[in-house]
């Protein structure tokens, strides 16, 4: 470990792996971790195949190295070898690993190193991903990270991991979520840009367009309303799943609802965004929500939500005060929820969401996960130095 001086604070040297940096809640994570530890005098260094947050990334202070670590195809292993001297040249305290394929890369890097050599081996578990030997690796850390209740049940179950398994919930970027630091032209740029009705509730739903985001069951329970009187904006990149976006416009056209919804695509500000909805949604079907990252976003900007009853919403929405927790992949229930929603007012739905806004501040912030995380690091780095040499 490098030290800042001898009486000054520890000086850690953190390498993140993961895909790319394009959108989603891990690479805001890896982002807003990035950031913590540059402006704590660390040195962050992260590892992906590229994306549009790179640019931010490398503002706010941390290196970015280029290496397509995340790609499936055999040429990944391509990377072992560069990755290992880069640890090795840049002495890396900490190897946090937050996806499976660039886990892969990171972890065999890391065996080929000697024993003094290697960093301390961190994992994320991120999701609840399916049961075998490939997603073994993110429960091989040193330490493991679970960024939910749910999660940590997860691995102790399915891996019989129970040591140095640490609950570290995912957080929002106080910062950027704030809704006092929202300027009205951007949201009323956004309404203009999206041809929002201003005399008509809308509701909202956030997040990458695949099938376990349920944007199909959404668009369905909307034909079940008994209450007409809204609209809809689905957020989310259009050109990430093409084919799965094309079902849900043919979904929006069979259905008559093309004067009800729109396919936004992909939004930079979604503080902004936020802003624009009345009533946020998380309709996870198949498989729950890890955490939620849009949820809790949501409510940190005072938005009451409904979600779906498993996985990570379940410690985040609490039914009847801050949002609806609804049955998964069940429309019928989902368009009971928005009904409820619609029908109580906007003065009510602003009530619920200034309870979401105070549940985040207390357990859900970004400067409580990073400070938590190097925490962990630290106590993994001082397990590490107590014990013997070989």
């Amino acid at each position: 470990m490098n030290i800042k001086s001898e009486k000054g604070p520890e000086s850690l040297t953190v390498m993140q792996l993961l895909p790319e940096l394009n959108s989603g809640g891990v690479e805001r994570g890896a982002l807003e971790m990035g950031r913590y530890l540059v402006r704590q005098g660390h040195t962050s260094i992260v590892v992906s195949g590229g994306g549009r947050l790179v640019q931010q990334l490398q503002k706010e202070g941390s290196r970015h190295i280029l290496k397509n670590i995340g790609s499936k195809s055999p040429l990944a292993l391509l990377y072992i070898w560069p990755l290992r001297q880069a640890m090795k040249k840049l002495k890396v305290d900490i190897l946090h690993l937050r996806s499976r394929m660039p886990a892969w890369v990171g972890y065999v890097a890391l065996k080929t190193l000697a024993p003094r050599d290697r960093p301390v081996l961190v994992t994320t578990f991120h999701g609840f991903y399916s049961v075998n030997g490939y997603s073994a690796i993110m429960s091989r850390g040193d330490g493991v990270i679970a960024v939910s209740g749910s999660i940590q049940q997860h691995i102790e179950q399915n891996y019989k991991r129970k040591e140095n398994v640490r609950l570290i919930f995912r957080g929002v970027d106080a910062e950027t979520f704030d809704l006092e630091k929202v300027e009205p032209k951007r949201i009323d740029s956004l309404k203009q840009t999206w041809g929002i009705d201003p005399a008509l509730p809308v509701l909202m739903l956030p997040g990458r367009l695949t099938r376990l985001k349920g944007q199909d069951i959404f668009l369905n329970s909307l034909l079940l309303l008994k209450n007409n009187r809204f609209q809809a904006v689905i957020v989310g990149d259009t050109e990430e799943n093409q084919s799965y976006s094309d079902e849900l416009k043919s979904i929006i056209q069979k259905n008559n609802l093309t004067e009800k919804v729109r396919l936004v695509g992909h939004c930079t500000d979604m503080p902004a965004a936020f802003m624009v909805a009345d009533i946020v949604l998380s309709t996870s079907s198949s498989e729950p929500e890890a955490f939620g990252r849009t949820t809790v976003e949501a409510m940190a900007m005072g938005k009451p939500v409904i979600a779906t009853a498993h996985g990570g919403s379940l410690e985040t929405v609490v039914h009847g005060e801050n949002g609806w927790l609804v049955r998964p992949a069940d429309p019928g229930a989902l368009a009971a929820a928005i009904d409820d929603a619609l029908t109580i007012g906007r003065e009510q739905l602003k009530k619920i969401g200034e309870k979401g806004k105070l549940r985040v501040a207390e357990n859900f912030t970004a400067e409580t996960m990073c400070k938590q995380t190097v925490a962990f690091y630290l106590e993994l780095l001082g397990k590490r130095q107590r014990q013997p040499q070989a």
